[in-house]
C-alpha cells in the first residue's frame, strides 16, 4: 500500500526551491541514518527558523530499513510542532541510482527524489530521468537530475575523477526530461579527503588551501537557464578544528580537507538553493564520540555518548544555517 508525503505532513522542494533563489540563500540537505540524527539536524533548524531536506541515501535505507525510516520522517513533522515552531520539512532520496528505487520511495511517502544517472552515457541519463520524473509528478513529487560527475566516495557513489558539467548539455537536459532541480559538478567531491595535497596550495603556516570551485561554470549555467534550482553535492567544509580532535584521541584523518565555507555562501546567493552536506555531520559525531570514550573510557551507557555527538551535530548545523547557507530565518 503507498502512502503519500502529504499524508505524513511533508512538502516537496518546489516552493521552496523558487524562494531560496529569489532570497539568495539554500535549503540545508542534512542526511540521516539514525535517531541522533534526525534530532539534531531538526533541534537546529527549528532553532534556526530554518526549512531543512532531510536526506536518505541507499545505503541508508539498507543500514536503518526503509519502513523505520519513513516513519521517523513522520515523527519528524510532531517532533518540531513539539519544539516550538513548525518548518517545511522535506523527505529526500539521496542518489537514486534506479527507477525502482525512486519508484519505491515515492510510494513510501518521499517528497523528493534525486536520480543520479550522471555516470551514464548522456542519452541515457535523459531516458532514465525522464522516466522517474513522469512517474514522480503523477505524485507530485519533486526530482533532482545530476549532469556531471564528483569524485570520491559517499556510501555506494564512488568516482575517481571528477567532470565538470559542461553548459552546453543544460537547456537541453532540463527541456527533455522536465526535471526540477538540477545537480552539478563545479569542483566539490564527496567524502572528507575532497583534494590531495598535490591539488592544494600552502598558506605561510603550511595550512593546505584547496582549489576554488568552478564559479565561471556555475555563471555560465545560470545564464542558460536562469532561475533554474542548482544543486551542489559533496559540500563539506572538514572542519579543521574538528578533524584534529578525531585525530587527538585515535582518529586517522590524514590530510582531510573540505570547500571553504566563504565559497559555499558566495554559491548559496547564486542560483544554488540546495547544498548538501553529509562528511561535516559524521566528523562531528565522531569527535565527539572519541572524546568521551578517551576521557571516559569507562562509560559504555550509548546516550551519554550518542547525546554529546547529537548536540555537536546540532551546534554544527545551525552555525551551517547561520552563517554558510544563509537559510536561518526563512521558515
Amino acid at each position: 500500500m503507498s502512502v503519500s508525503y502529504k499524508e505524513l505532513g511533508l512538502v516537496n522542494s518546489r516552493e521552496l526551491f523558487s524562494k531560496a533563489v529569489a532570497g539568495g540563500y539554500a535549503i540545508p540537505a542534512y542526511n540521516f541514518n539514525n535517531l541522533e540524527q534526525i534530532q539534531a539536524i531538526l533541534q537546529a533548524c527549528v532553532e534556526t527558523k530554518s526549512p531543512v531536506i532531510i536526506q536518505v541515501s541507499s545505503g541508508a535505507r539498507k543500514y536503518a530499513n526503509a519502513v523505520l525510516l519513513r516513519n521517523l520522517a513522520k515523527g519528524a513533522v510532531e517532533y518540531v510542532k513539539e519544539l516550538g515552531y513548525e518548518i517545511p520539512i522535506v523527505l529526500h532520496l539521496d542518489h537514486g541510482d534506479t527507477f525502482e528505487l525512486c519508484k519505491d520511495c515515492i510510494d513510501n511517502g518521499f517528497s523528493s527524489v534525486m536520480i543520479d544517472g550522471s555516470h551514464l552515457p548522456y542519452e541515457e541519463n535523459i531516458a532514465l530521468t525522464k522516466k522517474v520524473v513522469e512517474y514522480a509528478h503523477l505524485h507530485d513529487v519533486s526530482v533532482e537530475g545530476e549532469l556531471g560527475v564528483l569524485a570520491g566516495i559517499e556510501d555506494d557513489v564512488v568516482a575517481e575523477h571528477h567532470t565538470y558539467t559542461k553548459p552546453d548539455e543544460v537547456v537541453d537536459f532540463v527541456s527533455r526530461t522536465g526535471v526540477d532541480s538540477l545537480a552539478i559538478s563545479i569542483g566539490t567531491s564527496h567524502g572528507a579527503n575532497k583534494f590531495t595535497p598535490e591539488q592544494c596550495t600552502r598558506d605561510e603556516n603550511g595550512i593546505l588551501i584547496p582549489p576554488p570551485l568552478r564559479f565561471d561554470i556555475l555563471e555560465e549555467i545560470e545564464k542558460r537557464i536562469p532561475g533554474f534550482p542548482i544543486v551542489l553535492h559533496g559540500s563539506s567544509s572538514v572542519p579543521q578544528d574538528m578533524v584534529a580532535i578525531v585525530n587527538q584521541f585515535g582518529g586517522k584523518l590524514k590530510d582531510a580537507i573540505g570547500i571553504p565555507e566563504e565559497q559555499l555562501r558566495r554559491a548559496a546567493k547564486s542560483a544554488v538553493c540546495k547544498i548538501n552536506i553529509d562528511s561535516d555531520g559524521r566528523i562531528a559525531m565522531t569527535a565527539a564520540i572519541r572524546k568521551v570514550f578517551a576521557e571516559k573510557p569507562s562509560e559504555f551507557d550509548p546516550r551519554k555518548y550518542l547525546g554529546p555527538a547529537r548536540d555537536a551535530l546540532k551546534e554544527l548545523y545551525k552555525h551551517k544555517n547561520l552563517n554558510v547557507l544563509g537559510s536561518a530565518g526563512a521558515a
